[in-house]
């Protein structure tokens, strides 16, 4: 008996050994992606990510360190789930696609430190990528504090990266960096540093493997930051890393703080072909489902707006009124008017623009500057948006006037505190029926899906850049063809396209073809429009007749052919129309095939660009076998 009992032991101390280091494998549904999870010789937790049986991301480290706890090493697994199928159909009021439905497979990986505290890793495999996230399950009303989150991507030395760089917190004009406003580095290897320091913002885009990927964040609450991945040169992969000390709301938090329970946000990876990066609505199927809100105040659609070609001086009553008939014209149901009205123009005036607007069939948004004294910008109104009793009084006052909705600019950086400070913006601004359009900003990571007023974020260099320097209009035509695959992949961007004439003082290096193909290109829930009506009445009546046919949502969108950077080929869907839409990154001619042939409808037309630096139309059927000739940094639209 006594010689029994020792090798019972002895075969439970054998299992468990052999327990702690099993593998365990995670699939999606169709078993096209899986996840190798384990723990390594440190007992770190670690995963691994296989595409059609390739390895695309190979072992990479997980863990949390808190103040009180480390969850890095010394880990033990508790339990691992089976399977559990999660399903969701939602709809967007703006982006690629209004009916949406996502699958996974869920685990969830239960461990506990040598301590005994406890720590969740959950895992949802899906049918174009791999989401995780942590989760503290036990309860503590002590607040518990995050000092580094340990997770990597370790992707071969052969990966070619697009990335763009996180800036230098509290440098450019008026300290208001960081802004997610540089231009992407290329194909670059994966362990390139970044110039600045500071590492690279989400999207960010890879291809191993013949794979490509891409990387981001989703469901970003109030309890955590905003994080950027960079390169650890001991562990030879991507981290990701948490703000500069810079980037807080005064006297607030800047790495994450919570009570328990506590989830962070999910970790998202896209993967597939292009087509799969492009199509993917990863980005909102992992975001916070819609707050109890009204939505019937909100709308898409394209907006006049003078001050991106027009600047300070043109802020002006008389300009407005100029810009609400020029909205008019053209069938666009808003106006955007910028910084300083409030002097410039005045509230009661301002109600006068907004009533006059109303009888044209459009609806007036006016900016703000967000900030205190996290920067020392000096246009306003400042100061105003600081509290919930600030926002409350403005937003009420606004609302006594008819404006529709607030651009505001000048955040301060991905801080716990500063994310905290959007999200009770959007709250406030939905409380008050009020749509709402970021700027110098952050990346929204699925808001748009959590607050449906939220239209649209600048985060980006965009065409404001443009006619500042000619270095930037330099680089346009290969950054816009970049955009589609990273940063508008996701998440709504107001880039504020479209030049078809001329930018004072910049030679523009895109046709005016190129121009024209941006707002159906780009994802915004409005599309601020640079061109101003001088330059507009200069463009032949088809020109200025498709322009007035834009919508700012979709149904449906599909991706045609392109390469990061070089060009795009995109068709979007409304109601019975295909707009499809593509513009030329490079400096040379591109003759290209597309397959058209899931359109049914017998002929549309194309614009394209002339050999007198203009537009021509001509009518065309949709064909499996349709070539396409694109100018040099040209473009083209069509219309079925």
């Amino acid at each position: 008996m006594k010689n029994y009992t020792i090798l019972t032991v002895l075969m439970v101390m054998l299992c468990s050994c052999s327990a702690e280091k099993k593998e365990h494998f995670f699939e999606n549904p169709s078993k096209s992606i899986s996840v190798e999870f384990k723990l390594n010789a440190e007992k770190a937790a670690s995963y691994k990510v296989l595409y059609q049986n390739k390895t695309v991301i190979d072992s990479s480290l997980l863990g949390i360190i808190r103040e009180d706890a480390s969850f890095y090493n010394n880990l033990e697994i508790i339990s691992v789930s089976s399977p559990k199928p999660v399903t969701d159909h939602y709809t967007m009021l703006q982006g690629k696609r209004k009916n949406r439905s996502y699958s996974a497979n869920e685990y969830k990986a239960q461990l506990k430190n040598d301590l005994g505290n406890r720590i969740d890793i959950i895992f949802q495999i899906s049918e174009n990528g791999v989401a995780f996230r942590y989760h503290f399950p036990e309860n503590s009303s002590e607040i518990k504090k995050i000092v580094e989150e340990k997770t990597t991507y370790n992707f071969s030395t052969q990966t070619k990266s697009w990335l763009q760089p996180m800036s230098k917190a509290k440098t450019g004009w008026s300290e208001t960096n960081p802004s997610y406003e540089e231009n992407y580095l290329m194909e670059i290897p994966v362990n390139t540093p970044s110039p600045i320091g500071e590492g690279w913002v989400y999207p960010a885009l890879f291809n191993t493997a013949d794979t490509w990927l891409l990387v981001s964040e989703a469901a970003l609450g109030k309890t955590y930051c905003g994080t950027r991945l960079k390169y650890n040169t001991k562990a030879h992969a991507l981290q990701v890393t948490f703000p500069q000390t810079e980037e807080i709301f005064p006297n607030g938090a800047l790495n994450p703080e919570s009570k328990l329970p506590w989830f962070t946000p999910w970790r998202i990876i896209a993967i597939g072909d292009l087509k799969t990066i492009t199509e993917s609505t990863l980005g909102t199927d992992l975001a916070e489902k819609a707050i109890d809100m009204d939505t019937s105040f909100i709308e898409t659609g394209l907006s006049s707006w003078s001050w991106v070609l027009l600047k300070d001086d043109f802020t002006t009553f008389e300009t407005s009124m100029k810009f609400i008939d020029y909205a008019s014209d053209m069938k666009w149901p808003f106006c955007l008017i910028d910084a300083d009205w409030d002097t410039k123009i005045g509230f009661e005036k301002m109600k006068n623009l907004v009533d006059y607007a109303a009888t044209k069939n459009v609806k007036i948004n006016v900016w703000y500057n967000s900030s205190g004294s996290w920067n020392s910008t000096p246009y306003h109104p400042k100061g105003k948006l600081l509290t919930h009793e600030d926002r409350v009084s403005e937003f009420k006052k606004l609302n006594d006037i008819g404006v529709s909705g607030v651009k505001i600019d000048f955040f301060g950086g991905d801080g716990q505190s500063m994310i905290a400070y959007y999200h009770d913006i959007l709250k406030d601004a939905a409380a008050h029926k009020l749509m709402v359009n970021f700027h110098g900003a952050t990346l929204p990571r699925g808001w748009q899906r959590t607050y449906p007023h939220l239209v649209t974020v600048e985060a980006i260099k965009g065409e404001e850049f443009i006619t500042f320097v000619q270095e930037n209009a330099d680089l346009q035509p290969s950054h816009c063809a970049m955009l589609p695959f990273a940063r508008n992949a996701f998440d709504p961007m107001d880039f504020t396209p479209m030049v078809l004439d001329s930018i004072p003082n910049i030679t523009r290096k895109t046709t005016p073809a190129f121009e024209l193909a941006l707002p159906t290109l780009f994802l915004s829930g409005i599309q601020h429009i640079a061109e101003i009506p001088e330059g507009m009445e200069k463009q032949p009546q088809f020109v200025r007749d498709y322009i007035k046919a834009i919508p700012a949502n979709w149904d449906e969108s599909k991706f045609i052919a392109g390469y990061p950077g070089k060009y795009v080929i995109m068709a979007r869907k409304k109601g019975d129309s295909w707009f499809i839409t593509g513009i030329n990154g490079e400096n040379t001619v591109k003759k290209i095939s597309i397959d058209l042939s899931f359109i049914t409808k017998e002929k549309g037309f194309i614009i394209t660009d002339n050999d007198n630096n203009g537009f021509s139309q001509t009518t065309l059927e949709p064909s499996a076998n349709m070539s396409i000739n694109m100018q040099a940094h040209g473009g083209f639209v069509m219309k079925f």
